[in-house]
C-alpha cells in the first residue's frame, strides 16, 4: 500500500511501481527509432482554466509517450474553483474534425470525456463502431454543475449509446454509484464489483473506480469486473481538493494502452502518474489545486543547488549569464 502523493513530494524521483515496467520513453518507443508515437483521439470540452478538459489529456497523452488527437467538443465556463457553464458544439463540427483527423493518422485508443451533449455521444459513438477494435476509454466526471435536466438526458444518452462501445469506463464512486446504481438497495456502500457488474450489464467489460472511501482516511481504486478485481492501489486521504484529475488519471490510461501496456499495468503505471501528477499539483489561482501533469519536465531543485555550491567556471558563467535562446524581432524571421 502506497500512501496518497498529497503527503510528500517526489519530483526528482522517476515514476516506479513493483506491479509494473517505468514509463520510460525509451521503453515505450518502438525498435524503429523513426517510428511516429501512437495516436490517441480524445473528445472532451476546452477547459480555459486549464485543469481540465482537452488541456489535461493533451499533457498527459503526451506525457505518456502518445500523440494526442484533439477534438473539441465544447467549451467550458469555468475558473480553478468551479464550472460556470458550458457551451456544446454542433455533432457536425465534431464529426468533422475527428473524420479528418482518422482519414490521415491511424489511431490506438480513443478516450471520451464529457462532451456536451446526446447528440454529440451519439455521433462519437458512431464513429467508435468503425473502430471496433481500437480500445475505448470513457471518462464520466461529476456533473452536478449542470442542470438536472441536461445531466439526466445526457447520462440516458451515454448509458445507452457510449457504454456499449466503451472497453474501459473511468469515475470516481461516488459519481458512478448514483449513475449505474441510483436504486442501490443495501445498507452498505456498492462495491467496485458491485458497479463493474451494473457496468458490464450495459456492455462495458472493464471499469475504474476511483476515490473509494476505506476506514482510516484511505481511499482505494480499483480496476474490476464483475468477477474478479485485477487490480488496487490505496492513498491515504488527505485534505486537499484536485481538479483535472480524473481526465489526467484516463488520459494517461489510454496513452498507456495505446503503447501496448496490457491493462494492468497500464492502470497501475496511470495511476502511479496520476499520483505524482497530483503530488507536484500547484495553486494557479484562487480555486483548486491543479495537476503538474509535466512534473517530469521540472527543474531538480536538489541538483541546482549542488551545481551552485560547486560553483561556476568563468565559460560557465558566460553561458549562464545568457538566456537558452533568443527570439528574433517580431516580423524578421526568415524561412
Amino acid at each position: 500500500m502506497r500512501r496518497c502523493l498529497f503527503a510528500y513530494k517526489a519530483k526528482s524521483q522517476p515514476m516506479a511501481n513493483p506491479n509494473t515496467s517505468s514509463l520510460d520513453s525509451r521503453q515505450l518507443q518502438t525498435e524503429d527509432s523513426d517510428a511516429s508515437p501512437a495516436c490517441v483521439m480524445t473528445f472532451n470540452a476546452n477547459d480555459p482554466s486549464g485543469a481540465g478538459g482537452l488541456t489535461a489529456d493533451i499533457a498527459a497523452i503526451t506525457s505518456a509517450g502518445a500523440h494526442p488527437l484533439a477534438v473539441v467538443t465544447g467549451a467550458y465556463v469555468r475558473d480553478t474553483a468551479e464550472i460556470f457553464d458550458h457551451f456544446s458544439f454542433d455533432e457536425e463540427a465534431v464529426t468533422d474534425q475527428a473524420r479528418s483527423a482518422l482519414e490521415d493518422m491511424p489511431v490506438s485508443a480513443i478516450k471520451v470525456g464529457f462532451v456536451g451533449s446526446p447528440e454529440n455521444i451519439s455521433t462519437i459513438a458512431e464513429i467508435a463502431t468503425d473502430y471496433a477494435d481500437v480500445p475505448l476509454i470513457a471518462y464520466m466526471p461529476n456533473l452536478s454543475w449542470w442542470d438536472e435536466s441536461e445531466i439526466d438526458s445526457y447520462l440516458d444518452a451515454f448509458r445507452e449509446l457510449m457504454l456499449p462501445q466503451t472497453t474501459v469506463l473511468v469515475g470516481n464512486h461516488s459519481s458512478l454509484w448514483r449513475w449505474l446504481l441510483p436504486d442501490w438497495p443495501g445498507e452498505r456502500n456498492p462495491s467496485a464489483r458491485d458497479i463493474a457488474k451494473a457496468a458490464a450489464d450495459l456492455g462495458v467489460p472493464y471499469t475504474l473506480v476511483t476515490g473509494i472511501p476505506l476506514p482510516d482516511q484511505f481511499i482505494d481504486n480499483v480496476l474490476a469486473t464483475p468477477q474478479a478485481v485485477l487490480y488496487s492501489e490505496k492513498f491515504e486521504r488527505f485534505e486537499a481538493v484536485f481538479a483535472g484529475a480524473g481526465e489526467t488519471l484516463s488520459a494517461a490510461l489510454s496513452a498507456l494502452l495505446a503503447n501496448g501496456h496490457d491493462l494492468q499495468a497500464a492502470t497501475a503505471e496511470a495511476l502511479t502518474y496520476l499520483d505524482h501528477s497530483l503530488d507536484a499539483g500547484f495553486h494557479p489561482g484562487m480555486g483548486n489545486i491543479v495537476p503538474d501533469r509535466l512534473f517530469w519536465a521540472q527543474a531538480d531543485v536538489d541538483d541546482e543547488e549542488s551545481e551552485d555550491e560547486a560553483g561556476d567556471t568563468p565559460d560557465d558563467a558566460a553561458l549562464t549569464s545568457k538566456p537558452p535562446f533568443d527570439l528574433p524581432p517580431n516580423g524578421t524571421t526568415k524561412h
